[in-house]
């Protein structure tokens, strides 16, 4: 990613960020089908057809919100790996890591479960790589603390993954703070990759 050099650079990139994010919020409320780009011009202040000059339609505006988390999350991760200290503290780190997003990002993550299937098959692609990648990140740090196969240390993260992503369709959460919240889930999430058995 470049860093816009000009004011007016530097306005579009800004009016990028916010449709991306105001797609992500009409998306994980109505669906994508259920959502016109006018519907995310209007969100943003500008006409449908403005959005023309940020994404090429619709299709192309879900394929850079989902592509562009899958990218956040592999390198965020990433990073959050390489600054821990010792093997548990890089999978508590990941497990935090995984819990704030989860939890700032509902919307997407609703997005993600519900309209993958609208995305071109080569953003498709490009998803899917991404999450591989993520997930062995994850079996990676994972394999330094459990001695398993690679098939159950899988199992395990692809399960950790299911009760984290799953925040975003729970109504508790609302019950609690949001550091609360997160508390429990990053606790449950250890207790659960690392469960003997």
């Amino acid at each position: 990613m470049t860093t816009p050099v000009t004011a007016r650079d530097r306005a579009k990139a800004e009016r990028t960020d916010a449709i991306l994010l105001a797609a992500a919020d009409l998306f994980g409320a109505r669906g994508y089908s259920g959502v016109s780009l006018e519907d995310i011009g209007a969100a943003v202040g500008i006409s449908g057809p403005a959005v023309y000059r940020h994404f090429a339609g619709k299709q192309a505006l879900l394929g850079a919100l989902l592509i562009g988390v899958s990218e956040d999350l592999v390198s965020g991760g990433a990073a959050v790996v390489s600054g821990a200290s010792d093997d548990r503290s890089r999978m508590a780190a990941l497990v935090d890591f995984h819990v704030d997003f989860a939890l700032r990002n509902a919307d997407v993550i609703r997005v993600q479960d519900r309209d993958l299937s609208h995305l071109t098959a080569d953003s498709q692609d490009d998803v899917r790589r991404l999450q591989r990648g993520y997930i062995e990140l994850w079996i990676d740090t994972l394999g330094t603390l459990v001695d398993a196969e690679r098939d159950e240390l899988r199992l395990r993260v692809q399960a950790c993954f299911g009760l984290l992503n799953s925040t975003p369709h729970s109504t508790s959460a609302a019950l609690r703070t949001r550091a609360d919240t997160a508390r429990v889930l990053a606790a449950m999430a250890m207790a659960a990759l690392t469960a003997v058995g």
